[in-house]
């Protein structure tokens, strides 16, 4: 059962008032070159890669032929003076090799050559607002995914633009350097713990935990921020653009006030009917016990739905910010 800790409660501050550092070198890592990384990877993904330019970036998905998600990812074009222009790729480890699998199966054919970087490349991520002045990131521009190469402590980087501070990519044997240098400037260490408690404010899900491989991204609500309905063909766009221009989805990604704290899992309920399980579940200083699931669409912000194990929870709209 999720329960808040001084300790968290503590980096949560730092997270929201000052800057906060977490080590996400695990994340699976690959690029793309070759004159036809754009075009090739565009049929592969949810988002508009053809339309990116140097220093740009956006999110996206990889989906079953049905419009079923099978993972997700960044996806920022680096066109360096002087380097190979390229593909930087980045998604959760638990779906890396899927990723790896697709690029590799369908690049046949194409002027496209697939680099592993996972262990080669450190991620460091700077939460809060203090994250630019740490990582001498102000003149990045605004707009999330925005990088640009830059240096820290003399080691060549790239800081990129996130909705809630900086990532700084480096190579691996430069990340212990970097990261002292960026607590030098004024980042606290944070744990795993404490940045969940944003995401999940933010209403932002998780591939996963919040959503899977049953999941169509217009339930996940993720339709603005990582699908074009413009570009060309890709992998699952029937279903996505069908439901999107025809239909309703049963299921929305929902916030949920919880009355007490309750385990990932847990069954919701709406009258007599199930309409949901809890996903990611944990206790935020500013909003108590709180929750994302993805519920039937009769249970819309307001409703008040029971909790397997005797809590109850309000139905809100994301982010909870804005609740």
């Amino acid at each position: 059962m999720a329960t808040l800790t001084d300790a968290v409660a503590s980096e949560y501050r730092v997270l929201t008032q000052d800057c906060g550092l977490i080590d996400r070198s695990e994340r699976g890592k690959l690029a793309l070159t070759g004159s036809e990384r754009k075009s090739f990877l565009a049929g592969q993904v949810t988002n508009d890669i053809e339309g990116l330019q140097a220093g740009g970036g956006c999110y996206a998905a990889f989906l079953t032929h049905k419009g079923k998600m099978l993972g997700d990812l960044r996806v920022l074009a680096a066109e360096d003076p002087g380097a190979e222009p390229e593909l930087l790729l980045d998604t959760d480890r638990a779906t890396l090799q899927a990723l790896f699998d697709l690029v590799r199966r369908f690049k046949i054919g194409y002027d496209v050559q697939l680099h592993k970087r996972t262990v080669q490349r450190g991620l460091l991520t700077l939460v809060g607002p203090g994250a630019r002045a740490v990582a001498g990131a102000e003149d990045l521009p605004a707009d999330e995914h925005a990088h640009r190469a830059g240096t820290v402590a003399g080691h060549a980087v790239r800081l990129i633009a996130t909705d809630v501070g900086v990532d700084v990519l480096c190579d691996a044997d430069d990340t212990a350097a970097v990261r002292a240098a960026l607590l030098a400037a004024g980042a606290t260490p944070v744990s795993e713990e404490a940045t969940e408690i944003i995401r999940v404010e933010r209403g932002r899900p998780r591939y996963g935990l919040d959503v899977d491989d049953s999941t169509i991204p217009q339930e996940a609500g993720l339709n603005e921020r990582a699908v074009s309905f413009t570009k060309g063909c890709y992998v699952g766009q029937e279903t996505v653009a069908r439901l999107f221009y025809r239909g309703k989805p049963n299921r929305h990604l929902r916030g949920l006030k919880l009355s007490e704290p309750a385990p990932t899992g847990a069954e919701l309920t709406l009258g007599e009917r199930v309409v949901g399980r809890l996903a990611s579940s944990l206790v935020s200083p500013a909003h108590g016990p709180i929750a994302l699931a993805l519920v039937r669409r009769e249970a819309v912000p307001g409703e008040l739905v029971d909790v397997e194990g005797g809590a109850t929870a309000e139905v809100v709209e994301l982010p909870f910010a804005a609740s």
